[in-house]
């Protein structure tokens, strides 16, 4: 069986540094960071009380009010850069077959503030009028029903599911939607993921588990990957969308191409429960497997969009991936970590990285790893490499490659690479 070509067309995003794409990119082309005070909640007596939050955010824009109220946060940001990402791909959904689009989200967590909420809820009102739930506490919180409410928005009849591998989940649903389109079950995908967990149970669990920067005198600069310094990374939300189509179909109603997507790979650590492989072996693993079916070698990669968290041991570990895959030229490729600006995204960093890698394809720019100040160097780390500190750098981009790992052990790998006939 011939595999089917699938390309991108369409991109939505709604992240720390911009509620569309070109503000997102603008932002990351430039270096700025997302990072502030936490204003979801009263972070004042917590260990961490700043994050990397979705500012302005008007969820009237893209969902009738009415209907907004029975979605919890993560799902309005799904809609959200579903919205932006069907508008841009141009499709016209009045002569598509819609029984071959899907949508397939990765989420990480899910309504975890919808829970917070209801819980708090029961707790008041237990011992007086017994448990009292909202008809929607269920439809609000699970991680599912973003993919199902942008498919009844738009009748997508395809596949609809969504993905969840902590932090590898977005990486993990555009793996089987690119799957999906390239044996010929669907003519589009709708994919990509959202999160929204910058609330009192996230943040403090992270904290619990020592994950996060405490950096709270000066929250711009705290995601500072790959330096001597770094102490853990920073929480962000929001949400990312791609839309996947398959090469043909997209030539035959004369879409617009940003890049093609041209190999994924997974993998897993086996290792241990939220620490990566000291040596990697996973990450080498997951980005040996996406070259393999991209049918690259890694002399076709040019700039690898890193995991990198900015944790003490996450950020050594894939370092030495990168050098164990890569070999000699490891050295002449272009390296950086986009969550020095955007903070972790947890389930939507795949998604929102990924639509990075393909800007960076389309406009020959790598953007930069923020916050790294000379001196500041870990001796496990080699320098050498290039990890695109503090600036962009021009460059062709002829395909980039993406890594996201989870908690648990995922990993998941994307490569996009320019669009030629």
């Amino acid at each position: 069986m011939e595999l089917k070509r699938v390309v991108v067309t369409g991109l939505g995003a709604l992240t720390p540094l911009g509620n569309t794409v070109p503000e997102f990119w603008e932002n990351l082309v430039n270096g700025v960071s997302g990072a502030g005070p936490i204003t979801h909640f009263d972070a004042s007596k917590f260990k961490t009380q700043f994050a990397c939050e979705v500012k302005n955010f008007d969820a009237s824009k893209f969902i009738d009010r009415k209907e907004a109220r029975k979605m919890d946060l993560y799902t309005q940001y799904a809609m959200a850069v579903a919205h932006e990402a069907v508008a841009d791909s141009g499709l016209d959904l009045e002569t598509e077959d819609l029984n071959r689009i899907g949508v397939i989200l990765g989420v990480g967590i899910g309504g975890i503030h919808t829970f917070e909420e209801e819980v708090a809820g029961y707790e008041k009102t237990k011992d007086t009028i017994g448990p009292k739930y909202s008809p929607f506490f269920i439809p609000k919180m699970i991680a599912d029903i973003a993919s199902g409410q942008i498919s009844i928005k738009y009748g997508f009849h395809g596949p609809n599911f969504t993905t969840t591998s902590a932090c590898a989940s977005s990486s993990n649903a555009i793996c089987d939607a690119f799957n999906y389109i390239r044996l010929g079950k669907a003519n589009a995908i709708v994919t990509g993921g959202a999160e929204a967990a910058i609330f009192p149970a996230g943040v403090g669990g992270f904290n619990a588990m020592h994950a996060l920067s405490t950096r709270n005198d000066d929250p711009t600069h705290a995601s500072r990957p790959f330096s001597a310094s770094r102490d853990g990374f920073i929480m962000g939300e929001g949400a990312g969308c791609l839309i996947l189509e398959e090469l043909e179909h997209a030539k035959a109603r004369g879409a617009k191409i940003y890049a093609e997507l041209a190999g994924t790979g997974a993998s897993a650590d086996a290792y241990h429960l939220t620490a990566s492989h000291p040596e990697g072996l996973g990450a080498i693993l997951v980005m040996k497997n996406a070259l393999d079916d991209a049918g690259m070698q890694p002399e076709d990669i040019d700039y690898i969009n890193v995991h990198g968290t900015s944790t003490p041991v996450g950020d050594v570990s894939e370092v030495k991936a990168i050098k164990e895959v890569f070999g000699e030229h490891a050295y002449q490729l272009n390296i950086s970590s986009t969550k020095s600006m955007t903070g972790h995204l947890l389930g939507a960093t795949g998604a929102v990285e990924a639509i990075a890698c393909t800007l960076s394809v389309k406009n020959d720019i790598v953007p930069p790893t923020i916050n790294h100040e000379e001196g500041d160097n870990d001796e496990n780390i080699d320098y050498n490499l290039n990890f695109t500190f503090n600036k962009a750098q021009q460059r062709p981009v002829r395909a980039a490659l993406s890594n996201t790992f989870g908690f648990g052990g995922h990993n998941a790998c994307v490569i996009i690479k320019k669009y030629t006939e």
